[in-house]
């Protein structure tokens, strides 16, 4: 079960409890599901029964031990756990380990994806500042791929306000290309000015767009070589789990709601965050995927080849959102 799952259960659970009339609320839009904080339990947390409290007239930690006594029936969610004033924790059953390799596989660029906002026309205003025109065509893009009928209109009321260029940085486009200037403007939170350092264009572990990229054509490398070697990737058991392995399963579990994330905030610098964490573990995971020496290519070979096969994937996808191109020969 994905975060993006365990939202759409926890919020078919509210449904529920507001239909059966044990709970006095109206069903929010989305349940916002992450990784517990210091102090919570489990694999994921929400808060929802605090959000929902106030509304319903009832203590948090009542509305929580309703929506508990649904959720622990539900399948894939092993418990539930009550913390602090409400919070919910939720530990989820043993997964099959190759299912959400094969669903990232099977949709592609489409993995991530949903249909939260399908309806909901959301437009932008036009700007001429660079980084503000940047930002918005990437919070577009992002609000698309929730199924919004998104754009930028003349007359549009919403206007993204983000810390513009420097002045003198001059034609940042020309100077350090579409990919590293895109980078810069994208990369860097709203509120923040852009930086534009000689490094942008480095090819060095210090370059947090190189080393996405370069994940990424490793991931290439690694199924070429595969190839040469004689076998292919193949979602399953990867054998003695290393630490990057469970490191990587959370990156693609995590995706979908990054984006969610990334496009309710109009936040294009939480994806690209969420990116270089996964190429950072792609390159950390890259050494265990061929064959050593005289070991032959086993099942546990073609998983970890399908797991990199996966988090390459999802780095491609997330890059091309942001407008940048993922090589894959670098």
């Amino acid at each position: 079960m994905t975060p993006a799952d365990l939202s759409r259960t926890v919020l078919r659970a509210v449904r529920r409890a507001v239909e059966d009339e044990t709970l006095s609320v109206a069903v929010p839009t989305r349940v916002v599901v992450e990784r517990p904080r210091p102090g919570g339990r489990g694999d994921f947390a929400s808060n929802v029964a605090l959000q929902l409290a106030g509304p319903a007239g009832r203590p948090p930690r009542e509305v929580a031990e309703v929506l508990t006594a649904a959720l622990v029936r539900e399948p894939g969610i092993a418990d539930v756990q009550i913390t602090g004033p409400g919070f919910l924790n939720f530990t989820l059953a043993a997964d099959d380990p190759g299912r959400l390799v094969r669903e990232v596989l099977a949709r592609r660029a489409a993995y991530g994806r949903g249909d939260q906002l399908a309806g909901q026309d959301l437009t932008f205003a036009p700007v001429d500042e660079v980084r503000a025109a940047v930002v918005t065509d990437v919070a577009v893009r992002l609000l698309r791929t929730l199924g919004a009928r998104a754009g930028v209109v003349p007359g549009a009321h919403e206007v993204l306000r983000v810390a513009p260029v420097p002045r003198g940085e001059g034609d940042v486009f020309e100077r350090f290309g579409t990919d590293a200037a895109r980078w810069a403007l994208l990369s860097a939170p709203p509120q923040e000015t852009p930086r534009f350092p000689a490094a942008l264009l480095a090819q060095t572990e210090d370059n947090p767009l190189f080393r996405v990229r370069y994940a990424h054509a490793r991931v290439h490398a690694l199924l070429r070589n595969a190839a040469d070697l004689g076998f292919a990737p193949e979602a399953g058991a990867a054998g003695d789990a290393e630490p990057a392995e469970g490191a990587l399963h959370a990156f693609l579990a995590d995706h979908p709601a990054e984006l969610e994330a990334a496009a309710h905030h109009r936040a294009p610098d939480r994806l690209a965050r969420h990116l270089v964490g996964g190429a950072d573990t792609v390159l950390a995971y890259q050494h265990t995927v061929l064959p050593l020496g005289d070991e032959k290519p086993s099942a546990a070979h073609r998983a970890r080849l399908a797991l990199a096969e996966a988090a390459g994937t999802v780095l491609a996808g997330g890059l091309s959102l942001l407008g940048i191109s993922a090589p894959v020969h670098l």
